[in-house]
């Protein structure tokens, strides 16, 4: 039986074979038997690349696909691989979903500025002890903070030019 060629193997896959060799060199696809230099890939091949792009589609890393792949004791099933991975995964998606949320509640809020000068928002600004990086204790960036802000900025008169 006779292997299939990279070319053959990536349009049956739906990728780039540049897509292929990359999966092979990071460790993701084992290296294939070769005929007068070329690769030539055993079918089976092809249950493992879709396994690497639904793990690319779920957001996994190519790191984290490797582990999934390579990272388990031998015999483990794959459903305990996924779970293992999902929990890792949803976890993460948390904290970007609160990250995202932060960060529209601070684009909302700043859409709402008043400021009739930049130099009234960096003293806006520069007065928050809580604001720019640092620890995530310290920082407070909700939009009812950035609203408050600004309304005590409005309050103020603007200094004469």
């Amino acid at each position: 039986m006779t292997g299939l060629m990279i070319g053959d193997l990536a349009r049956q896959a739906g990728v780039a074979t540049s897509a292929l060799r990359y999966y092979e060199k990071v460790g993701l696809l084992p290296s294939p038997a070769r005929a007068s230099n070329r690769r030539q890939y055993d079918r089976g091949v092809l249950g493992r690349i879709r396994i690497i792009l639904l793990a690319r589609d779920a957001g996994f890393s190519i790191s984290e696909t490797r582990a999934f792949l390579n990272g388990f004791p031998v015999g483990t099933r794959p459903a305990l691989r996924w779970r293992e991975m999902a929990k890792r995964k949803i976890a993460e998606l948390d904290e970007l979903t609160t990250r995202l949320s932060q960060m529209r509640s601070i684009l909302n809020a700043s859409f709402q500025c008043e400021c009739r000068r930049l130099e009234d928002c960096e003293r806006l600004l520069a007065a928050r002890t809580c604001c720019g990086p640092g620890p995530k204790s310290r920082r407070v960036s909700t939009a009812s903070t950035a609203k408050d802000s600004l309304a005590r900025l409005r309050t103020k008169p603007a200094p004469p030019n």
